[in-house]
């Protein structure tokens, strides 16, 4: 009896080892061990070979490479909850399905946008730098190092989906009054329990916050939306706190702002030019005006091995016939 031909599975990144093994059991999958991105090259390579590519967020999956005429695709199974990376309207075209890896990375998020949210205002990088690069400490002062306080304040999420809605829940037992933009309200449940004010208006919020956290996916709607102009509404002694992508925001002009005084400060987990750091922003965080971290906010081993999970069980549903539970269609976007 001949035994059936595993599918081609290429993944693109290095992934937890219990992904790992259990792809090679079920898939004729070929891992990158090493974890180096692959170039243009390879990954041209790979949409020519595979039935399956398991792309990351450091893929570009463009409109030339699905349209390519030996482009052998047959499902896109990607690691990672947003999927600004693919074309999905190319793919859909191709009739090659586009999947991702959603409600996993909720909790870590908005772990990692609450810390974030408490550096920035508290100092706590600054701080920290004085004990471990060697830099003089006179001890205890009582106006040395000075913060502000976060109770009380006004908090702006941008996006108030899933992990829009777990900030606000850290945001409020800490005290801070939670204000919201989005394409349309929350359901009134949702919004009593986080005693929640909606806008319609982003400029209007934007004006009034005293930090802002930007929660919302990086789609065409939504590239520099916080834009030159809208930036400029923001208050002088208000925070901008990014863990989503940093092309929402034009973080040249943010970053001129910093600068210059118009806005107070900013906690960053994610740049629009990644994964280059803009040297002005690495200037500013050795001032103490920003604080910089290198895209860890879904960084927990649960949340790989859950996302990994989720692609495996999308790439099994779809060789079995079956409608995969994580299906991305353009309308969706």
């Amino acid at each position: 009896m001949s035994v059936k031909k595993k599918p081609l599975v290429i993944v693109t990144r290095k992934l937890p080892d219990s992904i790992e093994t259990r792809m090679r059991e079920l898939f004729d999958a070929h891992i990158n061990l090493d974890d180096t991105p692959l170039t243009s090259e390879q990954l041209a390579e790979a949409t020519r070979t595979a039935d399956v590519l398991v792309p990351t967020v450091t893929d570009e999956i463009t409109k030339e490479l699905l349209e390519h005429p030996d482009c052998k695709l047959r499902l896109i199974a990607n690691f990672g909850n947003g999927v600004d990376n693919i074309d999905v309207t190319a793919a859909h075209a191709r009739g090659i399905t586009v999947t991702n890896t959603p409600k996993v990375l909720t909790e870590d998020t908005a772990d990692m946008t609450m810390s974030m949210i408490l550096a920035v205002p508290r100092r706590l990088i600054e701080g920290a730098s004085i004990l471990t690069e060697g830099k003089d400490w006179q001890g205890w002062s009582p106006t040395w190092m000075l913060g502000k306080r976060l109770g009380g304040k006004r908090l702006g999420i941008i996006g108030m989906g899933r992990i829009g809605q777990a900030v606000a829940r850290r945001a409020r037992a800490f005290g801070l009054q939670i204000h919201y933009h989005n394409r349309k309200p929350v359901a009134p449940k949702i919004a009593e329990e986080l005693g929640a004010t909606y806008w319609d208006s982003l400029d209007q919020m934007l004006a009034r916050m005293d930090i802002i956290s930007v929660n919302c996916p990086h789609t065409p709607a939504t590239f520099h939306l916080l834009s030159a102009r809208r930036l400029k509404l923001i208050r002088k002694d208000a925070y901008i706190v990014n863990t989503a992508r940093g092309e929402v925001i034009d973080e040249e002009t943010m970053i001129k702002l910093i600068e210059s005084g118009d806005i107070a400060g900013a906690a960053l987990d994610v740049f629009e030019h990644e994964p280059a750091v803009s040297p002005k922003l690495v200037r500013l965080a050795r001032a103490g005006k920003v604080v910089l971290l290198p895209h860890m906010g879904s960084a927990t081993i649960e949340g790989r091995v859950e996302m990994g999970e989720k692609v495996i069980i999308n790439i099994r549903a779809f060789l079995d016939n079956h409608k995969p539970p994580d299906r991305v269609l353009p309308n969706m976007l």
